[in-house]
């Protein structure tokens, strides 16, 4: 019957501009989670995405479900770059590996450790590849640690540390940040080896969630 293929039709080219819609404020919302961080408003998201607010609205009931949309694709990268590095027999270089790409990571999505660092209750597996990543990267410490290639006294303060001075490096433009971050990086590894290193004053008390970086 033609008014039911037209229908059929009329439903086919809804679900079309529904998921280009869907795919266009992915793309708005990363390109500014990227540039602006976690905190530009959602009316900012639409209309870079060219959207009403109600229709980003109802594509993603919250910040939290969009970031995590964004997102989720990175967080299960690092979650398997921590997988690599338990695999690793060399403790060494099992660290160092695993701190070049988070850092690299943080450099190529700017909301990335935002993310990362944020609760997110409703989204199951984005909170169980955030657990797993933490409790490998404290196990990849100890395991270094244990082979006396780690200096004694660091402390995931001093993780956290890094991370919040690449954020500052991760906001320059171009390649420069990218060139930048893997200096700043290659000098943190040498002081973070054991050997000759001198003591040094107590970490500050800092937690994995202190890496968040919140940008107006």
């Amino acid at each position: 019957m033609p008014g039911h293929r037209s229908h059929i039709a009329d439903r086919r080219e809804l679900r079309a501009d529904a998921r280009h819609n869907r795919d266009r404020i992915l793309d708005a919302a990363r390109e500014a989670f990227a540039t602006r961080g976690l905190d530009v408003p959602m009316a900012a998201i639409a209309r870079r995405a060219g959207v009403g607010v109600a229709t980003l609205y109802r594509r993603f009931p919250s910040r939290k479900s969009l970031v995590t949309e964004v997102f989720s694709d990175q967080v299960a990268e690092c979650a398997g770059a921590v997988d690599e590095a338990l695999a690793d027999p060399d403790p060494w270089h099992a660290f160092q590996t695993l701190v070049e790409k988070v850092c690299a990571m943080q450099v190529a999505d700017k909301g990335f450790t935002a993310a990362f660092m944020t609760a997110f209750p409703e989204a199951i597996d984005f909170e169980r590849m955030r657990r797993r990543a933490e409790q490998g990267l404290a196990e990849v410490v100890r395991r270094a640690k244990a082979a006396g290639r780690l200096r004694a006294d660091f402390a995931i303060a001093d993780l956290v540390v890094l991370l919040q001075a690449n954020c500052g490096v991760a906001a320059m433009a171009g390649e420069p940040a990218a060139v930048a971050s893997r200096r700043l990086v290659a000098y943190m590894l040498q002081a973070f080896r054991a050997g000759n290193a001198a003591p040094l004053p107590p970490p500050a008390p800092l937690r994995l969630t202190h890496a968040l970086v919140t940008r107006s």
